[in-house]
């Protein structure tokens, strides 16, 4: 078996398994076209992963683009209801370069979005089905979070021009403690707030600990409103989660796009995020919509360096028999193996092109005990 083969395999499983998350939790499956209309992505480039888009020309004449993005897409199509609650997820292949192999990929992508009243219980599960769409793939994982609501109003108590803010979230973004104070020395901003802006950035772990000290410190400094509803929100994720959440305010998002919860999911053996995801209400009124939402994307192109590091061996077991093995047995320890998480092959003959951790013969080493 081909180690692509196995590979469509692994995410074929993990989409299985998303879909049947978010379905169970009134998330409706979400089918689009392939392709749109190239201004759609033209007009919010800075949204996209990358801005480099694949495009065509129609038969009537019209640029297209082959889909980059699947929320730009959904929240173009889908209707406009500030007053309900409208659940989607959705597997859908895009066209951009990927982030594993830095070449044009057609990349499946999976997720969800939340359109509407979005209020603390919406926040609350889209987190929830954010860490648990990690725990799908891995047990090793962390979802890191933080809040750009909280970031404008320390911005706008700062007296910080809204000219220079993508810079200094830039900073924020890469750690650069050095720079960032640097660069707001240059702006005017006051030592002490520029203390508490690297005490901000510095501050990072669990919630239960980390919220806390944020709120001590930036009470009367800053409107903390959105750390308040952060602790609600995170508070009331199902505490077998809890362990994965770290709160890190590096993780931003665009702001011109971004306003609230921004997130990013990371697992052990994957350098960068396979999950991102947030509150976008301002790429929202940009659209012309009155609705809020959150959503957040899985990129399973980025799956391929964690399962050829998981694959050292195409299978954990190679199960050998003989034309005299009692076949409702042989087929009776398979299942056994499997249901204990192994990846079992059966065959007659050992070859020689396959890894496996161990290799045991029915025959010799099961049925005669």
């Amino acid at each position: 078996m081909k180690n692509s083969d196995l590979l469509l395999s692994f995410n074929e499983n993990v989409i299985f398994s998303l879909r049947s998350l978010y379905s169970s939790r009134g998330y409706s499956q979400y089918k689009m076209s392939k392709f749109e209309e190239y201004d759609l992505y033209a007009a919010n480039k800075d949204f996209l992963i990358s801005d480099s888009v694949i495009t065509f020309t129609d038969i009537g004449g019209k640029l297209m683009a082959l889909k980059p993005d699947v929320t730009l897409s959904i929240i173009k199509n889908i209707k406009d209801e500030p007053y309900l609650l409208n659940k989607v997820f959705y597997n859908e292949n895009v066209y951009r370069i990927s982030g594993g192999s830095h070449t044009y990929k057609e990349i499946m992508q999976a997720g969800l979005e939340c359109f509407g009243n979005i209020d603390s219980y919406s926040i609350c599960e889209v987190i929830t089905l954010a860490a648990k769409s990690l725990k799908t793939i891995s047990d090793s994982c962390v979802l890191d979070i933080s809040h750009l609501g909280l970031l404008e109003n320390i911005f706008d108590s700062f007296n910080i021009p809204k000219l220079h803010r993508t810079q200094i979230i830039k900073f924020i973004g890469e750690k650069n403690i050095h720079d960032l104070g640097k660069y707001c020395e240059g702006l005017g901003v006051e030592p002490k707030n520029i203390d508490t802006i690297k005490f901000l950035v510095s501050a990072s772990g669990n919630p239960d600990e980390v919220v806390p000290a944020l709120i001590n410190e930036l009470k009367g400094k800053t409107d903390i409103k959105p750390l308040e509803d952060m602790q609600v929100i995170l508070a009331a994720v199902d505490p077998a989660l809890k362990p994965m959440l770290r709160i890190d305010f590096s993780v931003v998002n665009d702001i011109k796009y971004y306003n609230g919860i921004v997130f990013k999911g990371f697992i052990e053996g994957i350098p960068s995020s396979v999950l991102s995801g947030g509150q976008y209400d301002k790429l929202m009124q940009k659209m012309n919509r009155r609705s809020s939402a959150i959503g957040f994307a899985v990129y399973l192109d980025m799956l391929e360096r964690f399962n050829n590091v998981k694959n050292e061996y195409d299978f954990d077991v190679l199960l050998t028999y003989s034309e005299k093995t009692n076949l409702s047995a042989l087929n009776k320890f398979a299942d056994e193996l499997t249901q204990n998480g192994e990846r079992v092959l059966v065959l007659k003959k050992i070859s020689k092109d396959i890894k496996y951790r161990r290799l045991i013969n029915f025959d010799s080493e099961v049925a005669n005990k």
